[in-house]
C-alpha cells in the first residue's frame, strides 16, 4: 500500500449532537419560563411560570436561558463547521506525510502540514490510565516536535492503538516509542 489515510472525526460526534440538543432544550426552557413571569402570559405550556415573580427568579432565568443558547449556538455551529475534522495522509509515492484539520472560520480555518517522510523520527504511543485516561499516537519528527494523530475526547482500545501504532511505523519505515 503506497497511500494510507486515516480520516478523522471533528465535531459531528453524537456526543456533540446530545448536548447541543439538551442545552438548546433546556435553555428554551428556562429563557421561556423567564419571559412568561415577564409578560405575565403562559408562553410554556403544562406549567405555571407566568406566576414567579420577575424579580429575582424571572429574570435569572432569564439570563440562564439566554446563556443556554448561545452555549447551544456555539454547539452547533462548531458541528455544522466540523472542527477538528480532516485526515491524516502516509504517501509513500510522494514521500510526504499529509496533517489536515477544519478550525473556526478565520484565516486560520484550514491547516495544512506537510512533512516528508525522511523528516519522521518515530511514532509515539501515549497511554495515561486514570479518571481522564489519555491514549494518543503522535508523528514525532527529527526536531522533535510531536504532532497528534488521534481523535480528541474518543479513547481507543489498548489493541487499536497499539495496531495502529505499529502499521504507521511499517508503512513509514521508523520505530514505535511508548510501547
Amino acid at each position: 500500500m503506497l497511500v494510507r489515510q486515516d480520516n478523522i472525526r471533528g465535531s459531528r460526534r453524537f456526543s456533540n449532537y446530545w448536548w447541543a440538543f439538551s442545552i438548546l432544550a433546556g435553555g428554551l426552557g428556562f429563557f421561556l419560563a423567564g419571559l412568561s413571569s415577564y409578560c405575565n402570559k403562559e408562553f410554556l405550556p403544562f406549567t405555571s411560570s407566568a406566576e414567579l415573580l420577575f424579580i429575582p427568579q424571572g429574570i435569572i432565568m432569564t439570563f440562564y436561558g439566554t446563556t443556554a443558547l448561545f452555549l447551544s449556538m456555539f454547539l452547533w455551529l462548531t458541528i455544522f463547521w466540523d472542527v477538528g475534522g480532516g485526515y491524516n495522509r502516509f504517501d509513500q509515492k510522494k514521500g510526504v506525510v499529509t496533517i489536515f484539520r477544519l478550525g473556526f472560520p478565520g484565516k486560520n480555518r484550514i491547516v495544512c502540514l506537510e512533512y516528508p517522510i525522511q523528516d519522521i523520527k518515530s511514532i509515539k504511543v501515549m497511554i495515561q490510565d486514570g479518571l481522564t485516561p489519555k491514549r494518543e499516537i503522535y508523528l514525532k519528527t527529527k526536531d522533535n516536535r510531536e504532532i497528534p494523530l488521534t481523535r480528541v475526547g474518543e479513547p481507543m482500545m489498548l489493541s487499536d492503538i497499539e495496531n495502529q501504532a505499529t502499521e504507521l511505523a511499517r508503512l513509514l519505515g521508523v520505530i514505535v516509542e511508548g510501547i
